[in-house]
């Protein structure tokens, strides 16, 4: 089968392509998924890399030991193990595959108990397959921050796929939302529906006079010092990166103790359930992925890595595998 392969770390040019790669092992319980659609992500991009080194005690001090990326995808079911009975050949999937991979092929072969469920009717792949990544990051900001329906939240970097997907959820929820963008996406980011958007390249946003329950910082290029003004007394802050030498694995124990305005790492929830919130507010139109006009073949991988390390990406960069 077609895959993108790549048997060391590094930059995006350790990928390549080939023809024939061993189709993946069919256990009993699995189903055997053609993928359509898949992405390449934040997550794609640091497994790639190995960055964080501490990612090797996961997929490989050495080399990688799957040398098939990519965590989300779309797709049709080809066939199911023995033991399967939530899917069967021809439905339409969408999943995230993380620990697991193998995305980036023509097949991919997931538990039926993993993160994978049906494409509601309505949606297409591209958009499904680019709902789990941010999605689920998104998710998981918001619960372990413990946001509730009517407080304030700040969302840093809404243009991404994990920051575009938190402000639809957070909407949703029921929440006040403010959120930051780049001068020419503010309008691509007040469409998602929250009640103030702040460009940030115009305006810095930590003085944008506005008090929040919750900062999320959602492409990890600020610091709880520098958005504490915001928060109320006990506002929370959260971001997707460890911050200036880890610190935000640091400070959770600290302001917690200190009580007052806390820090939180949004350590990622993958529970089925998180996927099935997922797909229901995808069934019902509150969330809908924001994707990258630019597009690429699986062939074209590597420079999608390219992009989506160029700091250009807006939302999703989806990858197309399977046409039909």
């Amino acid at each position: 089968m077609r895959a993108a392969v790549s048997t060391r770390y590094g930059p995006p040019e350790v990928v390549r392509v080939v023809d024939d790669a061993p189709e993946p092992e069919v256990a009993a319980d699995d189903l055997l998924v053609r993928v359509h659609v898949t992405t390449v992500n934040r997550t794609d991009c640091g497994y790639r890399a190995a960055s964080p080194f501490v990612i090797r005690s996961l997929t490989g001090w050495r080399r990688p030991r799957n040398p098939v990326w990519g965590t989300e995808f779309a797709g049709t079911v080809e066939r199911v193990g023995e033991d399967v009975t939530r899917f069967a050949p021809g439905d339409r999937v969408f999943g995230y595959a993380e620990g697991r991979f193998g995305t980036h092929a023509e097949l991919v072969a997931v538990a039926q108990t993993s993160l994978v469920a049906a494409v509601p009717e309505g949606v297409d792949l591209r958009h499904a397959a680019a709902a789990t990544e941010g999605g689920h990051y998104a998710l998981s900001a918001i619960r372990r921050a413990g946001i509730t329906a009517g407080q304030r939240v700040l969302v840093h970097g809404a243009t991404g796929a994990i920051g575009s997907a938190a402000v639809q959820l957070l909407v949703d929820l029921g929440a006040h939302v403010i959120a930051t963008a780049p001068t020419a996406s503010v309008e691509l980011v007040r469409d998602l529906g929250p009640r103030r958007v702040v460009d940030h390249e115009r305006e810095d946003f930590t003085r944008c006079g506005e008090v929040v329950d919750a900062v999320l910082d959602m492409v990890g290029k600020s610091t709880f010092g520098a958005c504490r003004r915001l928060l109320t007394p006990t506002g929370v802050y959260v971001s997707s990166e460890l911050g200036p030498f880890g610190q935000n694995l640091a400070l959770p124990v600290l302001t917690r103790v200190r009580r007052g305005r806390r820090v939180v790492f949004p350590f990622p929830i993958q529970t089925p359930e998180v996927l099935e919130h997922l797909r229901a507010r995808l069934e019902s139109g509150a969330f809908r992925p924001v994707l990258d006009p630019t597009t690429h073949r699986l062939e074209e991988i590597v420079e999608a890595y390219r992009f989506a390390e160029s700091g250009r990406k807006t939302g999703s960069l989806v990858v197309t595998v399977n046409e039909n």
